[in-house]
Order: structure tokens, then sequence, then C-alpha cells
């Protein structure tokens, strides 16, 4: 167990309750440990702490437009990759064809996000037809290819030397969020039996980033059956059911679905917004102090966006204080929305990630002026 050095105290004027019922006229900013899981502090701010006049240097937030990324390609091992560190790996891939060849990560997990499209992919398990809000984990080592059916684009995210899991879901139970039942496993179904066969087969194997190629004469993917609790699992973001609170405007942390080594997958689905009149409804300002934050938009409008649409990422530092942008904030004030109909996968990574050279015109260079317009005056 942890020691922090913690003295709950108070100073000035200040709301009983984070998140709600601020001193009129004040900008709620949180800081604290380990994300949304440590000891914090609320701040009551005159001002927005997101309203600068000018920033600059590396601790600059971004924005990347992957649809302008010449991704398309038969090989995962070509997709592009984007932002990684030690822990994790984000790739983009778009992928039109039947893949002539089967992949194999032996540096960690993976995890497909399918951000469109439609198909089978084949594994050592079995086989799974996909659709677009999949998600798809398949243990370092799986054997496996696509066969799309719809052009199919892809949010790699590789648990690099790590293993995906389960959030733990303390009071509310394992069956909140999503209940384990609704997790698919591949089939040893009659489509899988007919893909087997003599057909010479190539397998490709990253290892250490480095990618080794092995030929079979036969198709290796012919088990007639398995035992145990290692398998693949998908699940579709129309199957969770998000914890949500109408009198409280809950962390990204609550939206937590998979958990890797360092960092953790979040997804945000549509949800009614809160309520109260004196709850927050649009994220809190918050310091980024542990955790890069990593957004990447699939469907809707986000609610605490402005110039986003699906297909774009975003990345905010850690250190960089952040929040809702303007014009979204003052949506939220107004109670202009009783509901969102966004879609996200949210990555946070507890060291910072590096950014790959994109092609010019990818990054948003523009993104951290986003902020610029000063909105309303919050807790009025």
């Amino acid at each position: 167990m942890k020691r922090w050095i913690q003295l709950p105290r108070s100073e000035g004027e200040f709301s009983r309750q984070a998140h709600a019922d601020l001193p009129a006229g004040t900008f709620e900013r949180e800081m604290g440990k380990e994300g949304f899981f440590g000891p914090s502090a609320h701040f009551h701010h005159r001002h927005p702490p997101t309203a600068w006049q000018s920033f600059d240097g590396a601790l600059q937030p971004h924005a990347y437009d992957l649809n302008l990324l010449p991704a398309v390609s038969g090989s995962p091992w070509e997709a592009r990759s984007f932002l990684h560190n030690g822990d994790m790996k984000l790739r983009w891939w778009r992928c039109e064809r039947p893949m002539d060849h089967l992949a194999r990560n032996s540096d960690g997990d993976e995890l497909l996000f399918v951000h469109e499209g439609a198909g089978s992919l084949f594994c050592d398990w079995g086989h799974f037809t996909y659709r677009d809000g999949d998600y798809i984990m398949l243990p370092r080592g799986a054997m496996w290819r696509i066969e799309p059916t719809e052009p199919t684009s892809l949010l790699l995210i590789e648990c690099t030397e790590g293993s995906y899991q389960l959030p733990e879901k303390g009071l509310v139970g394992p069956h909140a969020i999503f209940d384990p039942a609704v997790l698919e496993t591949p089939r040893m179904d009659e489509v899988f039996r007919r893909q087997q066969g003599e057909t010479p087969t190539r397998v490709v194997v990253k290892r250490r980033g480095k990618l080794s190629t092995i030929d079979y004469p036969f198709n290796p993917l012919d088990a007639i059956g398995w035992h145990g609790d290692l398998t693949p699992v998908k699940l579709n973001w129309r199957d969770i059911r998000p914890l949500m609170s109408h009198r409280y405007h809950l962390p990204p942390s609550a939206h937590t679905t998979f958990v890797g080594k360092n960092f953790v997958v979040c997804t945000f689905v549509p949800r009614p917004i809160e309520s109260d009149p004196g709850a927050l409804k649009v994220p809190f300002f918050h310091n980024n102090d542990d955790y890069d934050e990593i957004i990447f938009y699939h469907r809707g409008k986000f609610f605490s966006r402005d110039n986003i649409h699906p297909g774009m990422v975003t990345l905010h530092p850690c250190g960089f204080t952040h929040g809702p942008h303007p014009k979204a904030f003052e949506t939220g004030a107004k109670a202009g929305r009783k509901e969102t109909d966004e879609v996200a996968v949210m990555i946070d990574t507890r060291f910072p990630v590096e950014t790959a050279n994109l092609p010019e015109g990818v990054e948003q260079t523009e993104y951290v002026n986003s902020w610029k317009r000063k909105p309303v005056t919050q807790g009025t």
C-alpha cells in the first residue's frame, strides 16, 4: 500500500463537492496524482486555466488527422506507426483486400479497434466476423489474418512486452460497464474449416520491431480444437453501458475498458449528460501530471471539443493543463445538450510517448490555439 502524504485541508472559497456547486464566477481545475486515482487538489480560479494568450514549447498539445495518412496496405506490419513509447505502440492501417499471409506479434498483445469496415478475422482459435466499433484483442504470439468484405480502417494498439487485462470494477461489481458474458471468442465454424488446407502459407513474425518470415507448405491455421483460458476476445462499443451520475461528472477512468502495461484504454460512448443544476456538464479543467492522454475520435460530435472529426487523434502531454474548448464549455454552461453522441478511444500512458515524422498536413498545427477564446463564466 502506498503511503501518500495526505492532509485534507481547505482554504478560501471552495465547493464542498468536486465538480459541483462551484463558487460563483470560478473555474475549477483538478491537480492530482496517478491520473484520477491518487490524492488531488481542486482549485477555483477567476479565469479559465486554458485562456492563454500564447503557448510555445515542447508541451504543446497535438492533433492529427489520420484520414490523411497514405495507410492502405496488405499487412499490419506496413501500418504507419504515429505514437509510441516502451509500453505501447499506436499504428494506423487501412486494408482493402484479403491478407496473403499470417501475422504474428511476438512483441506483445495486439488490440485492434475497427474504425470502418467489415469482414472476417482468422486466427489459431478460429474465426471472427467483425464490424465497425469492434475491439479485437489478440494475445501475444497469435497467428492471424483478415479478409475484408468492406474496406477496413483499424487503430492498432500494441501492448509492448505486456498483456491486456480487464479493469478492476470495485464497488460496482464485475457486471458493470460490460458483462464479461458479452465478450465473444472465435468459433471453429465451417468458415474456419473451409480456409484450412495444403495451400503454402507465409507467417510474418515481429519481434523487437524486426520481421522474420516462416514459410509452410500448408496453412498452419489447421487446429481442429483447443482448450484452456487464453483466447482472443471481441467487444463492440455498442455493448458498453457507461457508468454515469446525474449529479456528478465522472472522471475518464470510470470508462476504462482494457488495462495494459503502464497504460489504460478507455471508451467514451453515448450517455445522458448530467442533469443536476450544480453539476458540471463537460469535463473539468485538469492537469495531466502523471499521464500522456491520447484520444482517437471514432464517430459523433465530441462534446468537449470543437473542430474535431472522426478519424482524428489528439495528444495532450503530461503537464499540459486542459479541459473543454470554449464553444463546448458555453454549451455545457447553458445545459444546451441533454446527451452525448460521441464514440472515442482514450489511451492514457504512464510514460511519455514519442511522435513519428508524419506527412505534411497530417498534424493540425493550430490545435494549441483552439482554447484561446474566453468562455462564459463557470459556476454561475
